[in-house]
């Protein structure tokens, strides 16, 4: 991911307290080549697959410590121990609170009512990501578009391949909750403040651990179903003492987000303000034999339309340097329909194109392995039964189309204007 977003943001920093939270809720670049260019992009050139590039927030905003996420009903009870990570023992504070790597939390499953989850979906009926895009219009420029891809490439060797590294872990309410001290890669007031949830025995993106040692994007992706509440961070780093987080963006799974998402002008934990985790598909889908939803994707800065994008995708970066005929942040594309299937290698490939042939794929972030899967580390059905990365490079910009969603709109990196959550009801 690419951030280079945040070049008038307001941040707590490292001066703010660790606070280590245990809350009990009851409530109805790695191998992913991706360049953040989510919040606040302060790089400017691409990178290898296995390099981050920071990101790109937008707006002088002081964070309300008050604000609220939307009233769901729910009953919370929480304890908090307020340290200084400065001089406090690491041991003596997790002994206060419950260590994650010590529950018996299963972060493959999650516990309770996966009611916010039905039929796999995050969100309800209604939301973009499930709508059947195969009869919708195209766009007037996709011509223009999709001809300057085709000379551009996609990224990783001009290769349509696909990334399989982004880990989503499932908690509940017994799930052990860390706050967390925010780093440069935290922007206001396009991110949000509250603590965590650490199952045990989860993972980052692209590491063993909740460690970011590779200099990845490290995006930790939680999902309560009892709260109904997606935690999307980027650049989380918890080295079992302290826990750094950069960009955390919470998404309310019971509600449909409409074309101004989180906040018109705001990123998320991508560079785009997409969610991440309703986007990917995973080794499950893929041996159903269906993928219903649309897909994620990502190209290099420079073949992104600079500082223009399309809804409903809410926000661009400063690295992006496409000219006026490639494609803006947020671009949907969607696999032509007379896409020759029997030319892909196994069933696999073809349950992925048939997705693209009628749910499409967003840009969501600057990078280079094009598509991107979920991890299959704690799914049912493995990749190496399924798909390989390299089984669609067959597939050319040249077979899209681009679907018609408006009109373009410019970021200008001062955009966002939105009330931060720091506390959830």
């Amino acid at each position: 991911m690419d951030w280079t977003h945040c070049t008038n943001s307001s941040r707590r920093g490292l001066a703010v307290a660790v606070t280590l939270t245990l809350t009990l809720t009851a409530c109805g670049d790695s191998d992913s080549g991706t360049e953040s260019t989510n919040a606040s992009t302060q790089a400017t050139t691409d990178t290898s697959a296995s390099s981050t590039q920071s990101g790109d927030p937008t707006t002088d905003g002081a964070t309300d410590g008050t604000t609220a996420g939307p009233v769901t009903t729910s009953a919370s009870t929480s304890m908090t121990t307020t340290t200084d990570p400065a001089t406090t023992d690491a041991s003596m504070t997790m002994a206060v609170t419950t260590d994650p790597a010590t529950t018996t939390d299963d972060p493959t499953t999650g516990g309770g009512n996966q009611g916010c989850l039905q039929d796999g979906h995050y969100f309800p009926d209604g939301s973009i990501w499930y709508e059947n895009h195969k009869d919708a219009a195209v766009h007037p420029d996709s011509s223009a578009i999709i001809s300057w891809l085709e000379d551009a490439g996609w990224g990783a060797g001009d290769e349509f391949r696909i990334d399989f590294s982004i880990e989503v872990l499932d908690a509940d309410a017994n799930t052990p909750k860390l706050d967390f001290m925010e780093t440069g890669d935290f922007y206001s007031p396009d991110c949000d403040h509250v603590p965590m949830p650490i199952p045990a025995g989860g993972a980052i993106e692209g590491e063993d651990g909740y460690e970011c040692q590779n200099d990845g994007d490290c995006h930790l992706i939680v999902r309560d179903s009892d709260s109904c509440v997606l935690y999307e961070m980027w650049r989380a780093n918890y080295d079992g003492n302290t826990f750094y987080g950069g960009c955390l963006a919470l998404w309310f799974m019971d509600q449909v987000y409409g074309d101004t998402g989180r906040g018109d002008g705001c990123t998320s934990a991508d560079a785009a303000g997409f969610p991440i985790a309703p986007l990917l598909f995973s080794a499950d889908e893929v041996a159903a034999g269906e993928i219903d939803h649309a897909i994620r994707f990502i190209l290099p800065n420079a073949n992104i339309r600079h500082l223009v994008y399309v809804p409903p995708c809410t926000h661009s970066t400063f690295p992006t340097g496409g000219g006026d005929d490639a494609p803006p942040y947020g671009v949907h594309l969607r696999l032509r329909p007379d896409y020759d299937l029997n030319a892909l290698p196994n069933e696999g490939a073809k349950v992925v194109a048939r997705a693209l042939q009628e749910y499409g794929m967003f840009l969501a972030d600057g990078g280079q392995i094009a598509l991107t899967a979920q991890s299959d580390r704690f799914t049912t059905n493995k990749w190496a039964d399924n798909l390989g990365p390299f089984d669609l490079v067959g597939i050319r910009p040249a077979d899209f189309e681009v679907i018609d969603h408006g009109g373009y709109k410019t970021w200008d990196g001062d955009l966002c204007t939105r009330d931060p959550i720091t506390q959830l009801p």
